[in-house]
């Protein structure tokens, strides 16, 4: 024991030596290249001492950055992530003028900007040189690893003792079953293809595909995997006529509300309410540690835990300046790619500039670096269950298109996100199992404004006889990551401001969600009626149905329920499934006939929802070559029906139950949680629990603000 303890303290002694004799040399080569950088005096000095000058900068600089650092980095926990970001060079360049300032004789001298790239350079090579000198030594890798993640995190035993195997969920969002598959087979995701033994050797892990809800999209499938229930969410964004206001799923006050609401609705806390973590999803799922976890964005002060994950990956400067690094680099490549459309005139394409290379490389870089920063310190920690989502694929596929060259480069740095992930489970307390899986995939084609001209909302109220503006208006691509950026810069733009509202309170309310479409009358308190509609604008039904544009209308009409209707006078009603079957069903479904065999039944249930919006429009559909008309600005969408974008995937190791019999269909999110509770259950034994018992407590409706996901579990009715 004794003689493990002095060759571990023998080898972190050498690393030590070794990366200190690196930064001396990195320094030295700067101190030439750089003439604003010095190491001697005025009057010239000997090489050997300008070599011990240059040891002792580097050496003040290192101890700096482990000791002074952590406590810059928490001191600024509550500046906004990319100010963060931007505020490391600047807080690397101090501590490096602080360091020559302690250089005996005052030989080190550099002025600010020299000092920045010193600095960035400096942290860069000693951070490569240790994880160099750690590959071959499992303990020092462990710790480097940890320490990446997570400074502050205690280590804790797992539940069942480190032989009792945890569970880590990656979900990469937006990447369909078919996107997946396909990439493996071009070799984009070696990963991957090795789990799925698609080259060589046996497989570990079995792909499965499974169906959304209508509304195929991260609000409501995140909402039904982590908290087993989609109900009344019949969109991204929706208008509330009770409350007057507009859901949008990636705002926070809206997701911590669609969170109680669910919570209400289950009576449990959700998936990881067991020794669980959350790491960049819309909802907590129950779990008490979190990161980047958008319901939590609205709270203030030392408890919102949302935001630890910033400290938990800034606290190291390499880190930091890797990730700057990188972050410029993928504007920069976001500008040249989106340059390079441009000339080559290819389409479909929508507008790239603004802010969005930042909000892609948020996306792409900060976000996942941070996320899997954070999974790893999970991982190293035991933790039980751990949900963490990437979003970089679904933002770079909206703008660029789901098959393109920039998003199948996406796909590769997310393979590499995971390897290191796999590589991490060999070094962690306890076994891990890796289930990849993705909430909904995504439907290529050019926007409805694009190819008609005009927008959803102008061609709603033409058909209402209201006046069109001359210029269609682009309609903002709602796209999950732009409201990730506003929770780091600590600007979410909540409900209620009036963006969607109309000029006057008779007129319509026009929101999309991808390709679906949701028109609703504020100044009708309830849900409108076929007949309603009719009566008080003959023309809009009839306009909308038969536009090209358009595939089918939901509406409910007050004698029989829920209608479909189509171009031509085309109409189906969707009779309750209590209700008895015809004597001879049509062989086809009427407008729905291409959009699947669910198409009914998830229409059915739509219209059941409280909160559906009068006139609910999915657009066209091609079968032939899967192109949907977003009413978005999106090339790449999701959330309606037609194409990849309802066929997400869950791959999941073949040491798990299968998810579904065989021969069977996985429906539905509340399905694919369902499953998932039944493999947490099994990793724990029967005896262990997945809900634990609470007292009553609800957070009261009005103050969704109040809900708390590290609040004990809410009690199961059921039991």
């Amino acid at each position: 024991m004794r003689d493990g303890r002095w060759r571990t303290l023998g080898r972190a002694l050498w690393r030590v030596t070794a990366v200190w004799a690196v930064s001396t040399l990195t320094m030295l080569a700067l101190a030439g290249i750089l003439p604003d950088f010095k190491l001697q005096s005025d009057d010239g000095d000997s090489a050997t001492r300008i070599a011990v000058t240059a040891a002792l900068g580097a050496g003040a600089f290192g101890l700096l950055s482990a000791l002074v650092w952590p406590l810059l980095v928490r001191a600024l926990l509550l500046v906004p992530a990319l100010v963060l970001g931007l505020l490391n060079f600047f807080l690397n360049g101090s501590l490096l003028l602080l360091a020559l300032r302690l250089i005996p004789d005052g030989r080190g001298d550099a002025n600010a900007e020299t000092a920045v790239v010193v600095a960035a350079v400096m942290s860069a090579v000693a951070s490569a040189t240790g994880g160099a000198l750690a590959v071959r030594d499992d303990d020092a890798y462990r710790r480097r690893l940890y320490r990446l993640a997570d400074r502050r995190r205690r280590r804790a035993e797992a539940p069942r003792g480190p032989s009792t195997p945890g569970t880590v969920f990656i979900q990469l969002d937006g990447v369909g079953h078919d996107v997946l598959d396909g990439a493996v087979r071009k070799g984009l995701m070696p990963t991957v293809a090795r789990w799925l033994g698609t080259h060589d050797g046996a497989a570990t892990h079995r792909l499965t595909p499974w169906r959304t809800d209508w509304s195929s999209q991260t609000g409501a499938s995140q909402l039904g995997i982590l908290h087993g229930s989609t109900y009344d969410v019949p969109a991204f964004r929706w208008y509330e006529k009770d409350t007057g206001e507009v859901m949008v799923s990636n705002r926070p006050a809206s997701a911590v509300e669609l969170q109680r609401r669910a919570v209400a609705r289950t009576g449990s806390g959700g998936l990881l309410t067991l020794d669980g973590a959350s790491r960049g999803n819309l909802f907590s799922g129950g779990a008490e540690q979190l990161a980047l976890v958008l319901s939590m964005a609205a709270r203030r002060g030392k408890e919102n835990r949302s935001r630890a994950g910033y400290f938990a990956y800034f606290s190291d400067p390499a880190n930091a300046v890797r990730t700057a690094l990188s972050f410029i680099a993928e504007v920069g490549r976001e500008i040249g790619e989106s340059t390079h459309a441009r000339i080559r005139r290819r389409r479909p394409r929508v507008s790239r500039g603004g802010l969005y290379p930042f909000i892609r490389a948020f996306a792409t870089v900060v976000e996942r670096d941070v996320v899997v920063a954070a999974v790893i310190g999970d991982m190293l920690a035991g933790r039980a269950a751990v949900y963490a989502d990437l979003v970089a694929y679904d933002e770079v596929a909206h703008h660029s298109g789901p098959a393109s060259g920039d998003a199948e480069r996406v796909l590769r740095r997310l393979d590499r996100s995971l390897a290191l992930l796999a590589q991490v489970a060999e070094h962690a307390p306890r076994p891990y199992r890796i289930v990849l899986l993705s909430d909904h995939g995504q439907s290529p084609g050019e926007t409805f404004r694009a190819r008609y001209g005009l927008t959803l909302g102008d061609l709603v109220r033409a058909g209402c006889g209201l006046p069109v503006p001359r210029k269609a208006q682009r309609t903002h691509s709602g796209a999950e990551a732009r409201s990730a950026v506003r929770a780091a810069l600590r600007r979410p733009v909540e409900e209620g401001k009036g963006e969607h509202r109309p000029r006057r309170r008779a007129e319509p309310i026009v929101l999309a969600s991808g390709n679906l479409g949701l028109v609703s009358f504020p100044d009708v308190s309830h849900r409108m009626t076929r007949e309603e509609i009719d009566d008080r604008h003959p023309a809009l039904l009839p306009t909308l149905a038969n536009h090209p544009g358009v595939g089918f209308l939901l509406v409910r009409s007050a004698e029989r329920g829920p209608l479909v209707m189509g171009a031509r006078g085309g109409a189906v009603y969707l009779p309750s499934p209590a209700a008895p079957p015809p004597a001879a069903p049509p062989a086809v479904l009427g407008p729905l006939a291409d959009f699947g065999p669910g198409a009914a039944d998830v229409g059915r249930r739509t219209d059941s929802f409280p909160h559906t919006a009068d006139i609910m429009v999915n657009s066209a559909y091609d079968p032939q070559d899967g192109e949907v008309l977003a009413f978005e600005e999106q090339i790449g969408s999701h959330g309606g029906l037609g194409g990849a974008q309802s066929r997400p995937f869950l791959l999941s190791p073949l040491a798990l139950p299968p998810p579904v019999d065989e021969g069977g269909e996985l429906v539905g999110a509340e399905a694919v949680h369902q499953v998932l509770r039944r493999w947490l259950g099994e990793g724990f034994g029967p005896e262990v629990p997945l809900v634990t018992p609470m007292d009553d407590r609800l957070p009261e409706a009005g103050a969704p603000t109040a809900f708390s996901a590290a609040d004990p579990v809410v009690q199961d009715k059921a039991q």
